[in-house]
């Protein structure tokens, strides 16, 4: 999460300890996210541009504007957009889509099309992760019998980032880790030197709105690759376990899932084995 560019202005005043207390508790209550003293700056600094935008004086009353009835919840759907915004890009942490390419290669070796494949973006932002594992998808596929064999499901808290995703046009940086033939297949350049994802990719992707609180109401499940990478950072490390355990239970047996690298440290469950890379933390499910 990044302060959102030209918006980063300085603070109106001074948040005192106990503004500073009801924000975190109101943060990790409704998402899980933990805003600790190091990210104060990043709290204020986002409440603040909000607060000048409604001409709201002080932190105390904006955070019972929230936090006030059906108003206040079409308030705080907008200020979550402000503090969740992710850099990311396509193929971010290449090593990632190099295990992921290789499970699916082995898969489609070994079992041919069976049933469509099932691949879920856990935390998707504005869409770069989840149309890069359709791409990734797309290319294992390309030669075979079934070019279209799979299916992407991309979920963020933020409805703005998941409008950008549907959206699907980005600037040329995202792409700048994508091989050229790549850009080239799943891309149609503008006129101003951006992107669009080509409808025959977008057709195969799907984008939803999810709390990671709330996983157990999530109606995915017999997932064939669930990717989780730059999200649990944020969460408590008790919180980023029953994440984990939590999307264990949604991944098919023989299933992949794939975690940021450094993100949770120990965790283990019965039904997953380690992938053996020494640069991608990733798991698969027994059976």
């Amino acid at each position: 999460m990044q302060p959102s560019g030209v918006w980063a202005l300085q603070p109106l005043a001074d948040m005192s300890a106990a503004d500073f207390h009801d924000w975190q508790a109101l943060l990790e209550e409704r998402t899980g996210l933990v805003i600790n003293e190091q990210r104060r700056a990043f709290l204020q600094t986002n409440l603040s541009v909000r607060m000048r935008e409604l001409g709201v004086a002080d932190y105390a009353s904006y955070y019972r504007q929230v936090t006030a009835g059906p108003r206040g919840a079409v308030e705080w759907s907008t200020l979550l957009d402000r503090l969740t915004v992710q850099e990311t890009r396509f193929f971010r942490h290449r090593p990632s889509f190099d295990v992921l390419e290789t499970y699916l290669r082995e898969r489609l070796e070994r079992e041919g099309a069976g049933r469509p494949w099932s691949l879920w973006s856990v935390g998707c932002s504005s869409g770069e992760e989840p149309y890069s594992l359709a791409i990734c998808a797309a290319e294992v596929l390309r030669e075979s019998q079934w070019p279209e064999h799979y299916g992407v499901t991309g979920t963020d808290i933020s409805l703005s980032a998941l409008n950008k995703a549907r959206e699907g046009h980005y600037a040329a940086r995202k792409l700048e880790q994508l091989d050229t033939d790549l850009s080239q297949r799943y891309f149609e350049t503008l006129a101003d030197g951006s992107f669009k994802v080509l409808p025959s990719l977008a057709s195969r992707v799907c984008c939803a709105r999810l709390n990671v609180l709330e996983l157990a109401k999530a109606p995915m499940s017999g997932m064939d690759v669930i990717f989780c990478q730059n999200l649990l950072i944020y969460f408590r490390r008790w919180r980023r376990r029953e994440i984990l355990n939590r999307l264990a239970e949604r991944l098919a047996p023989g299933g992949l899932m794939v975690i940021g690298v450094g993100e949770v440290v120990g965790w283990q469950h019965p039904d997953m084995q380690p992938v053996a890379d020494d640069k991608v933390l990733a798991f698969t499910r027994k059976g």
